[in-house]
């Protein structure tokens, strides 16, 4: 507000002063209407530090106010928004403290993104080994040790680490605690050790990244049978001298498909449980389509359309029993998976206490604020995505909204979120799909590149999939991209930077792109959109005068 009546002062002068120069009395009746629309502004401005002082006396009116501060922000979480958080408080030179109960790194280092797409890049060298003969050489079966592959998924857990470790952020200017935080009152935070020692802290602000945990269904007989989670998976698999000989999955989002393809390619016999009829459920059904044509070919069994009822055990033999329609299927297995979602970690943190509102996320406004300004919300707990690179993205806001809110702040920007599911081939998108402008009521033309033209992609042996974008009617301003392909989520870079600065698919046509590449995909696909867009009168015409000039 303040920034706006500023700005509409310093026009009301510049105007004032040039008239002056032009026509004094004019500029004198100018000046007196313009100083009245600046009264106008500084009582709007005035209304608006009412309502502000009104919000913060309702939410901490009977709180008593610490007469000094210990910190200037505590970030609550080492995840990806914690970690982003507490990096930009220290470089901004605030004095900044971390609390971690768990790991450092949270879920995406420990048990999310690290060692899944180490499983997954294992699972796929195997794959490639079995089908050898499409690139000239004799397929073998692939003989490997089991807790060896688990160990190098350890392994490189261990490498990223120290990106993410105490020592790092310490040498930043991060102090960091062990322990479990939660806040007594707006501005005060206890951090309980695990020795049960307790510290207490106060601080200007509070970042809530607490992250999000994996959602188990309430089954009947689940915890008598047994089930692991993407958290869990890691810890049992790494104990195992061969990987479950007949694995469930529960769930057909993301989570379910990769590790899904990636066991059965590692040896397992995979059956994957989705409720719904397709696989990627948020994505279109041509890419649903191709996901399940995908899993099939390396092994998995999807069940589709299969409602999970109950799990029942006999001795030491465990089964789950799906239902489609009227007819029940009793399966047995040896690991039972759930993938079914997360859901924010919300509890024991005082939030409650403190009356900040949670529903499926912790409650936040545009600017990542609670009930109290002063205490935001970022990540996996905050919504509305669950992305590592959204909750990196989420703190930078956050964080300059903690420590100069009260100068300046900024609303978090959802425009363009990418995201990729890394199956073989891989998913990836920004912006909207079909089925969400046909849901939305948006109109778009759709231009559709398949890969089995690209000499790259052919090269490779990876020529299935295709680029889709789906653009403005007439124009070539990008709404949305889809990209089903080996290496997708590299391959969706170009558009993210498109889409981000405003650059259609002419820009993208016009710049060159190195031969082979995968890369030429995004550019060809841009030209599909200009030869559809083609002025086909002139080049009627041009068709014209090329025959006059040969006579």
């Amino acid at each position: 507000m303040f920034r706006q009546v500023a700005l509409g002062v310093a026009i009301i002068l510049l105007l004032a002063l040039g008239g002056l120069l032009l026509n004094p009395t004019a500029a004198l009746l100018l000046l007196q209407g313009l100083l009245a629309l600046s009264l106008l502004g500084l009582l709007l401005a005035a209304a608006w530090l009412v309502y502000r002082y009104h919000r913060w006396h309702r939410s901490h009116g009977h709180w008593p106010r610490p007469k000094h501060y210990d910190r200037n922000l505590i970030v609550i979480g080492a995840g990806a928004a914690g970690l982003v958080s507490a990096y930009i408080a220290a470089t901004v030179k605030a004095r900044v403290t971390l609390v971690e109960a768990h790991k450092m790194g949270g879920d995406c280092l420990n048990t999310g993104c690290v060692p899944s797409k180490a499983l997954i890049q294992s699972a796929k060298q195997a794959h490639r080994m079995r089908h050898a003969e499409r690139y000239g050489l004799q397929a073998t079966e692939p003989v490997f040790a089991f807790r060896q592959m688990m160990s190098r998924v350890q392994q490189v857990i261990d490498r990223i680490a120290p990106h993410d470790s105490i020592e790092r952020y310490q040498s930043l200017g991060v102090e960091v605690l062990q322990g479990h935080a939660r806040l007594i009152d707006p501005w005060t935070v206890v951090i309980t050790a695990e020795d049960g020692s307790e510290q207490r802290l106060t601080t200007r602000a509070v970042l809530i990244a607490t992250g999000a945990r994996p959602f188990v269904p309430p089954l009947p007989g689940i915890d008598e049978v047994g089930y692991l989670t993407s958290d869990t998976l890691w810890q049992t698999l790494s104990e195992m001298e061969q990987p479950p000989a007949r694995l469930v999955v529960l769930g057909g989002g993301p989570i379910g498909c990769e590790l899904a393809q990636a066991m059965a390619r590692l040896g397992s016999q995979v059956m994957q449980v989705q409720r719904g009829p397709r696989l990627l459920p948020n994505e279109d059904e041509a890419v649903s389509a191709l996901a399940h044509k995908a899993l099939g070919e390396s092994g998995v069994e999807v069940l589709v359309d299969h409602e999970a009822l109950r799990c029942e055990r006999e001795g030491q033999r465990r089964f789950i029993v799906v239902q489609q329609g009227s007819e029940q299927r009793r399966i047995e297995f040896d690991a039972l998976l759930c993938a079914v979602g997360r859901v924010p970690r919300l509890e024991g943190y005082g939030l409650e206490a403190l009356g900040i509102e949670t529903q499926r996320t912790v409650v936040t406004n545009d600017y990542l604020e609670t009930l109290y300004p002063h205490i935001l919300a970022a990540g996996d707990v905050a919504g509305p995505y669950q992305f590592t690179h959204t909750a990196a993205h989420q703190a930078w806001f956050a964080t300059v909204n903690a420590l100069f809110g009260q100068w300046w702040r900024f609303k978090a920007d959802y425009s363009v979120i990418p995201w990729c599911t890394f199956i073989d081939p891989e998913v990836a998108r920004v912006g909207l799909n079909e089925q969400q402008a046909k849901a939305k009521g948006i109109p778009y033309e759709l231009t559709r590149y398949h890969l089995e033209e690209l000499d790259r992609a052919i090269v490779d042996g990876s020529n299935e999939g295709f680029i889709q974008v789906l653009t403005v009617p007439g124009k070539d301003h990008i709404l949305g991209v889809t990209i089903v392909a080996e290496q997708a989520g590299e391959l969706l870079a170009e558009f993210v930077l498109a889409m981000r600065h405003g650059l259609g698919l002419n820009k993208i046509l016009a710049t060159i792109h190195i031969y082979p590449t995968l890369a030429e995909a995004n550019k060809y696909t841009a030209g599909e959109w200009r030869k559809a867009h083609a002025p086909q009168r002139l080049l009627a015409w041009l068709a014209r005068y090329h025959a006059w000039r040969r006579g």
